[in-house]
């Protein structure tokens, strides 16, 4: 019987260990935390988005980075095929806007009970509060761990990397892997905190703080080049921009904006061309054409973002609407349509729901996950250079990467 030595209780943890036990091998899941499934249990704001239930060609174009590598393991386990799981295992499962899949109960602990479950029915050893300090190799094969507790060593015929990345460093998360992976000849690609939220230079960020704004379609550059644009919702906060469109859009701005700043541009009214904008504002002045110009905005919108919207048009809120000229309102169209923000900076590890980078998949076999390097070394989950948009898209690469190499073959 194979002995599988697993690294990391999390998500592709739990799932290699059930990949593995499944094929008749004896597992033993190390975890430093006092329990299974920490990140899990805060993902989708303790809802947990298990995955995401689009066509399955469409997955791969939500993947940000090294798509292609994970046609393997995707197609093996697929997303119907975590959702088959976990239905089995008695979480029953709802898809919800967006193709989002969710437990019914919208308990993220309804997850990691159903994985408790299959793991105990399989024999599976788990064991808490271990923390492993480095990997054993014996002529070039990895041949076990090292415990960090009294320095005991544990000997398997296999042994899986799935340690997460740096995000939401209190969960455990604080790149073990990546050590693991580069004290064993793997090149680790820059890292980064992703899916996070953006500072902004602009302090009328700072009046916002709050708002939310639904349906709007938000674009950013790098200089005159487009990295992102997406349709949803976002959300203003005393530092900058949050929300799911700019929470994705952090994915594809992450290397630029260590360099350079990027430019947010928010299309506040994405439904509406210039021309149907021009002619509702004048719609909105004819009918309200004696009252001053700060009390005319209402029905266009939010209040909260009314006294910004009329200090950045230039027009005097004191100002009868009729005296406003067309230059004016023109100018107030375009920037209701190209509401501009200079972003700075991308939030820390503690606020970013993934990490950006990690041991180059060109040293990793994409059937297997196993190390081209090191045999007998695997790797799934976060640890990886892999990474994709929000909407349950990176738990799916965590059960599809943590399947193959509990398969191993």
């Amino acid at each position: 019987m194979s002995r599988v030595g697993i690294i990391g209780g999390g998500a592709a943890g739990m799932m290699a260990a059930a990949s593995a036990a499944m094929d008749g091998c004896e597992v033993h899941l190390f975890e430093k935390n006092e329990k299974l499934g920490k990140k899990v249990y805060i993902t989708g704001k303790g809802r947990c988005n298990v995955t995401n239930a689009c066509p399955q060609e469409d997955f791969f174009q939500n993947v940000v980075t090294n798509g292609k590598f994970l046609y393997s393991s995707f197609y093996g386990f697929t997303n119907q095929d975590i959702m088959e799981f976990l239905e089995k295992e008695g979480c029953r499962l709802k898809i919800e806007r967006g193709q989002r899949v969710f437990p019914v109960s919208d308990k993220s602990s309804d997850v990691i009970r159903a994985f408790s479950r299959c793991l105990d029915r399989l024999g599976v050893k788990v064991h808490l509060h271990e923390e492993a300090d480095s990997l054993l190799t014996e002529n070039g094969r990895c041949v076990g761990i090292r415990l960090k507790k009294d320095g005991r060593e544990a000997r398997f015929d296999r042994v899986i990397v799935a340690t997460g990345g740096l995000s939401y460093p209190s969960t455990g998360s604080t790149g073990d892997g990546y050590r693991f992976a580069a004290e064993n000849g793997h090149k680790v690609t820059e890292l980064s905190p992703a899916l996070v939220p953006f500072e902004t230079a602009e302090e009328d960020a700072k009046q916002l703080q709050g708002l939310a704004l639904k349906n709007v379609e938000a674009a950013v550059y790098r200089g005159k080049k487009l990295l992102y644009r997406e349709f949803g919702e976002m959300l203003f906060t005393h530092f900058g921009v949050s929300g799911p469109v700019l929470l994705s859009a952090s994915s594809y701005g992450a290397k630029y904006i260590k360099k350079e700043p990027l430019t947010l541009s928010i299309d506040l009214k994405p439904a509406l061309s210039e021309e149907q904008l021009d002619a509702r504002l004048v719609r909105e002045f004819d009918a309200q054409q004696n009252k001053q110009f700060k009390n005319v905005l209402g029905g266009l919108l939010p209040a909260k973002l009314i006294p910004v919207m009329i200090a950045r048009s230039g027009i005097d809120p004191e100002k009868r609407v009729n005296e406003i000229t067309r230059q004016e309102r023109r100018h107030l169209l375009e920037t209701m349509k190209d509401f501009r923000f200079t972003l700075t900076k991308l939030r820390g590890y503690n606020e970013a729901i993934i990490t950006q980078g990690g041991v180059s998949v060109k040293e990793v076999n994409p059937a297997t996950m196993e190390s081209k390097l090191v045999p007998g070394l695997y790797f799934a989950g976060e640890v990886l250079d892999l990474d994709a948009v929000t909407g349950g898209f990176n738990l799916q690469i965590a059960w599809s990467t943590g399947w193959a190499a509990g398969k191993g073959r």
